[in-house]
């Protein structure tokens, strides 16, 4: 019989006085230690990792729309929306409160600045997100050209790749 399998083996661990772990058995202690030690190489191993690349979507004579609509922002401002791309960049896929799925191929980064609301539309290629355009919100619904400016961008984008 394998030593996993084995009866006197237990399988879970329980808590005593103090929340600290306990274990029936030096055996269980060295797996659920190697176990923690493999979650925790696992987790700062990801989160120096990006998922995604970004970039930013460049129209046919170069202009990048977003990287314009940022510079015009105050530092600030930019600093919260860069920050959030890059919380999406590195923990893809995300939903809700920080990103949302606007339509096929196309979702939000939900940002939320001092005294008002910006969004960046983008989507993502393989392993890149694309920033395809930025606003900021100034009604509850996101305003339906402002999408529109989106999809147009996403369509010029399929095209170009």
């Amino acid at each position: 019989m394998p030593v996993w399998a084995h009866k006197q083996t237990p399988i879970s661990l329980t808590k005593r006085g103090g929340g600290l772990l306990h274990a029936s058995n030096k055996r269980t202690v060295t797996v659920f230690l190697v176990l923690v030690f493999a979650y925790q190489h696992w987790y700062i191993h990801d989160m120096n990792t990006p998922i995604l690349d970004v970039r930013f979507f460049a129209t046919n004579r170069g202009n990048e729309p977003v990287r314009e609509w940022l510079k015009s922002l105050p530092a600030n401002e930019r600093r919260t929306i860069g920050e959030d791309i890059k919380t999406v960049q590195f923990g893809w896929p995300l939903g809700m409160p920080l990103v949302r799925k606007m339509a096929k191929d196309l979702w939000e980064v939900r940002i939320h600045l001092q005294e008002r609301i910006a969004r960046v539309l983008f989507t993502v290629a393989g392993s890149t997100m694309v920033l395809l355009h930025g606003f900021i919100k100034k009604s509850q619904a996101t305003p339906p050209e402002e999408l529109n400016v989106a999809r147009r961008r996403l369509q010029q984008f399929r095209s170009a790749s």
